[in-house]
C-alpha cells in the first residue's frame, strides 16, 4: 500500500510540473504570435504552423482533462513539424527551445502511462 501512495504522489508531481511548464509555454508561444505576428507565406509554412504552435498547444490544453491523449498529441504534432520542417529545408530545427516548448507533452504522456499503470484492474 506504502508503493501505491508513493506512487501517487510521484504522479502528481509530475502532473504539477506538466501543467504549470504548460501555462508557461503557452503564455509564451501566445507572447510570441502577439508580439511577432504571423508570416507564414508558403504553404509547408502554413503546414508547419498547424503542428507547430498550434497543435502542441491544443495537446498541452487537452492533456489537463486527458493526460495521454493531449500528450501524445502534443508529442505527435513535435514529430510532424520536425518532419516537416527537415522535408522542406534538409535540416532539423536549430536549437532546444522547440522541445523545451513541447516538454510538458512528454511529462502529460508519462503521467498517463503511469496513471493507467496504477489503475485499478476491470472485473
Amino acid at each position: 500500500m506504502e508503493g501505491r501512495t508513493t506512487h501517487r504522489k510521484w504522479v502528481s508531481a509530475l502532473r504539477s510540473i506538466a501543467r504549470v511548464w504548460s501555462v508557461v509555454s503557452i503564455t509564451l508561444v501566445v507572447a510570441f504570435i502577439i508580439g511577432e505576428g504571423v508570416t507564414a507565406t508558403a504553404a509547408h509554412e502554413w503546414l508547419g504552423l498547424l503542428f507547430f504552435p498550434l497543435g502542441i498547444c491544443l495537446g498541452m490544453v487537452m492533456a489537463w482533462r486527458r493526460e495521454g491523449l493531449g500528450g501524445g498529441i502534443t508529442v505527435g504534432s513535435l514529430v510532424i513539424f520536425y518532419i516537416i520542417h527537415l522535408a522542406t529545408t534538409g535540416a532539423l530545427p536549430a536549437g532546444w527551445g522547440w522541445l523545451a516548448f513541447a516538454a510538458p507533452g512528454f511529462l502529460f504522456l508519462v503521467c498517463g502511462l503511469w496513471a493507467r499503470d496504477q489503475a485499478p484492474a476491470p472485473v
